[in-house]
């Protein structure tokens, strides 16, 4: 599977209603996981979404989430882009990861997830907010 460039955006508590617009505008299929389905189910916050992706008739795929207990929202600086492939695209993803990781601040090591997969989140040297997600990632690159 190639990469896949998309945006993410990011929601205080309102991400699964803003989901279920987005697809009442753009149809499709949305797919919902709260922090609960993927930890504690009586954590703080656990029915919060983790991640939702709704991908439309057209080809469109929109990502988002809540933001946990414990994180800092900040209204006007909800999107950032996420770069998504499998193994396939893996050393295209990791070099991509390290380019922007470059007078960058990396917020999340691009390692292994409890879902299962490799993971991480950079802030670039421009102030964009960069995530990489390789679907059942090899730990060991």
């Amino acid at each position: 599977m190639a990469s896949k460039l998309n945006p993410y955006l990011s929601f205080q508590d309102t991400a699964r209603d803003a989901m279920e617009f987005y697809q009442s505008v753009f149809g499709g299929e949305l797919f919902v996981s709260t922090f609960g389905e993927m930890g504690d189910p009586d954590a703080a916050g656990a029915n919060l979404v983790m991640h939702a992706s709704l991908q439309t008739p057209a080809g469109y795929v929109l990502f988002a989430s809540d933001t946990p207990p414990g994180m800092d929202f900040t209204p006007g600086s909800q999107i950032a882009v996420s770069l998504s492939g499998d193994g396939d695209s893996a050393d295209e993803l990791r070099g991509y990861w390290s380019k922007l990781s470059s007078d960058g601040t990396v917020r999340m090591p691009l390692e292994r997830q409890m879902w299962g997969d490799d993971f991480g989140m950079v802030t670039d040297r421009f102030g964009i907010d960069w995530m990489v997600n390789i679907a059942g990632g090899d730990a060991s690159s």
